[in-house]
């Protein structure tokens, strides 16, 4: 068994105990608290029959708790699965029961019970607030640490598999990529059931002994206050929250002194915003790439330099990146093609999925659907993706689902979504509907009917009614064509 992995540090440190380490707007842990919490926790989901590779739900907002629960998790050798608050019941039910969840910590217990599904529901305010003994991690390398639910491009969210070995190496290969120290002190304020936020933002101070402070929400003001107040190293965001930033009154008045870096990934962010951004704030704003198949990030621009505005980076330390044609054959410098990534951050699949997998890991290599090119100094650029992907500030969003809760209306003969450029998200979705021959159907009367089925980020900013979709020789809808008309609209 292995015990000494990265932040399982947190309760492993014979130093330090009483030194800060995870605080929200209303509680602050040191190492021995946070440690003695996860204990505390662990023993309540055992009682609760939770043991090995069972699956515990972690459906909070940002708080220290969400931390707790999910360590509570691996200290018992079970598998944390990071629940967005605010899927609508059908995204909810389709999570846990695909899972297999046994017990979820939430906020909202009436509404998981209020499911078909049942597993047994923990109410995070009836929890432990504190402990007493430190827990002992049993967990071993190649145990699934993370199941990390994405959307894929048919519309049926996947469940990505993330083992302890994958954390372990993102982390320490974080770490060195941005020189991390002892005294990092991160501003979490992307949500923690993204694979970012937990990686970045909370394994990563902790694999160095440092610590972090969780904001509830993005709010300007309010995060300007807290770096003020809180005085953090650095913090990582995505693109809508850098444009949000840059456009606040005020801001390049405040104290950024404390930062050494900023991190901006999940979206593509044009060269002329991180411009901006590094004027406002006077540190670095390094832009990485990733997706959660690959534990997060895969190339990263260097704090130290030299950063290339308009690029993703370099691949991390331990991680092998290439592009390829259509025969999968590499492309030599300045050759756009798909990009490709290996080494051990790759996930160890998608659960209960083994043709998908296949289909997206070959021979060790991770098919990323992205289309990207490489400079002479080994800088990636991203050029276009191969898939129908919306990036809306940095959630994904696959048209396919948002078109299936369109669908559901008697009205609707047939629909597409696209992405339509956004100056602060980068993009929204949009929809193009077709009506039944004799029927009429408002715009409204269609988001309500989608809002049932998906959040409310997926809704779809406007929908166009058209007698007939684009389509292209062979019959398929013409989304290309789609995606034009929208960039003009």
């Amino acid at each position: 068994m292995r015990t000494d992995l990265l932040g399982y540090s947190v309760w492993n440190r014979t130093e330090g105990l009483d030194a800060p380490f995870a605080q929200d707007e209303s509680t602050a842990l040191t190492y021995r608290e946070f440690s003695q919490l996860v204990a505390a926790y662990a023993r309540i989901l055992a009682g609760h029959g939770v043991g090995e590779r069972d699956v515990v739900a972690v459906q909070l907002s940002n708080r220290v708790e969400f931390l707790v629960a999910v360590m509570a998790a691996w200290s018992l050798r079970a598998v944390a699965t990071p629940v967005n608050p605010v899927l609508a019941p059908a995204e909810l039910e389709h999570q846990l029961g695909d899972s297999t969840t046994l017990v979820v910590v939430t906020e909202s217990p009436d509404a998981i019970r209020a499911l078909t599904v049942s597993p047994t529901v923990l109410d995070v305010a009836e929890c432990p607030t504190t402990g007493d003994s430190v827990p002992t991690a049993t967990f071993t390398p190649q145990d699934t640490a993370l199941l990390v639910y994405t959307s894929g491009s048919t519309g049926r969210p996947k469940g990505v598999e993330l083992t302890h070995a994958n954390l372990e190496h993102m982390t320490r290969a974080l770490a060195e990529h941005v020189d991390a120290r002892p005294d990092e002190h991160c501003l979490l304020v992307l949500p923690l059931f993204h694979v970012n936020a937990i990686c970045v933002s909370f394994l990563l101070p902790a694999s160095v002994g440092g610590r972090l402070t969780l904001l509830r929400r993005f709010r300007p003001e309010t995060f300007l206050d807290a770096i003020e107040e809180h005085r953090p190293t650095y913090f990582s965001a995505v693109p809508a929250i850098f444009a949000t930033l840059a456009d606040t009154p005020g801001a390049e008045n405040r104290d950024f002194s404390c930062l050494r870096r900023a991190i901006c990934g999940a979206a593509p962010v044009s060269r002329e915003l991180l411009d901006r951004v590094t004027g406002v704030l006077g540190i670095p704003v390094v832009e990485g790439y990733g997706l959660t198949e690959g534990t997060c990030a895969s190339t990263c621009n260097p704090p130290g330099g030299p950063i290339k505005a308009g690029t993703v980076g370099v691949p991390l330390p331990g991680i092998s990146v290439k592009v390829v044609d259509q025969d999968g054959g590499e492309l030599p410098v300045g050759h756009a093609g798909e990009v490709m990534i290996s080494g051990p951050t790759v996930m160890k699949g998608y659960l209960g999925m083994p043709e998908a997998t296949a289909d997206t890991i070959e021979d060790g290599w991770l098919h990323t659907g992205d289309v990207g090119k490489f400079d002479a100094d080994g800088y990636l650029t991203l050029v276009d993706r191969i898939k129908d992907m919306i990036i809306r500030g940095g959630e994904n969003l696959y048209p396919k689902e948002i078109e299936n809760a369109l669908a559901t209306h008697p009205a609707v003969l047939e629909c597409a979504v696209v992405g339509a450029p956004h100056q602060t998200y980068g993009e929204i979705p949009v929809a193009y509907v077709v009506t039944y021959a004799n029927t009429e159907v408002t715009e409204d009367e269609l988001l309500e009917a989608a809002r049932e089925r998906i959040t409310k980020i997926k809704l779809p900013a406007a929908i166009h009614f058209v007698d007939e979709l684009p389509r292209n020789p062979v019959g398929k809808i013409d989304k290309p064509s789609l995606r034009r008309v929208a960039a003009v609209s």
